[in-house]
């Protein structure tokens, strides 16, 4: 696997409906080294701190073969940095990407903790409302880690890839749990004994204490 582009994102009006936003969504390629701490990649602008960034989020990464696929769908191409990752890396798809799996990339180590959600920001981006629907079809989420070890980056690094812990659901699976029926009980509170991310494991946690409730998790935040 190699690390095909570094992105991060400025702060930028986008018009979500009748509202303007202001976003970090539109993520442009850097060249040379970036600096990755538990913070997240410099340079990188996250505005919308109540579902995104954070140690728990602090790097979202998608996959070239992902893109292939939206490229496909959509029949046309697509600049690296459109789905606002900032890592996009080649030789995987994220959908079987497990939970508390580690990724190093050249002299930083990562762990997987969430699927990322789609919202109306991203259908914005996209310059198409209904594209939220669509991308939670797909079900090719990419995923957010948290930074174990900081350092740089920079496109050309090698990936290695290291086995998380076992019987973890993967990103896919964390991602069904917006859009599908709800796994039993005991699997969710299985799921609870593995490093997710800060909000996928408050979610989860409301959602079992409600088990008869409305999913709390029936509206996308991207």
């Amino acid at each position: 696997m190699q690390l095909l582009s570094v992105h991060v994102g400025q702060p930028t009006a986008v018009q979500v409906g009748p509202r303007q936003i202001v976003s970090g969504i539109r993520k442009h390629a850097v060249p040379g080294r970036v600096a990755v701490t538990a913070a997240g990649l410099d340079g990188d602008h996250v505005m919308n701190r109540k579902h995104h960034g954070g140690p728990d989020q602090a790097v979202y990464v998608y996959t070239r073969e992902d893109y292939a696929h939206w490229e496909e769908v959509l029949g046309r191409p697509l600049e690296p940095g459109t789905f606002g990752e900032n890592l996009l890396l080649g030789g995987l798809e994220s959908a079987g990407v497990t939970i508390g799996e580690r990724f190093r990339v050249g002299g930083v180590l990562l762990e997987v903790t969430a699927a990322r959600i789609p919202c109306a920001t991203l259908g914005a981006r996209m310059g198409d409302a209904g594209f939220v629907k669509q991308f939670a079809a797909a079900r090719r989420p990419g995923f957010y880690v948290r930074v174990l070890e900081g350092g740089d980056v920079g496109a050309g690094d090698r990936v290695t890839r290291e086995p998380g812990p076992a019987r973890a659901p993967t990103v896919a699976q964390t991602f069904d749990l917006r859009f599908a029926p709800r796994p039993p009980r005991e699997e969710l509170e299985r799921w609870l004994t593995y490093p997710l991310a800060r909000r996928l494991r408050r979610d989860l946690e409301k959602l079992l204490a409600t088990q008869d409730g409305p999913n709390p998790a029936s509206s996308p935040r991207g």
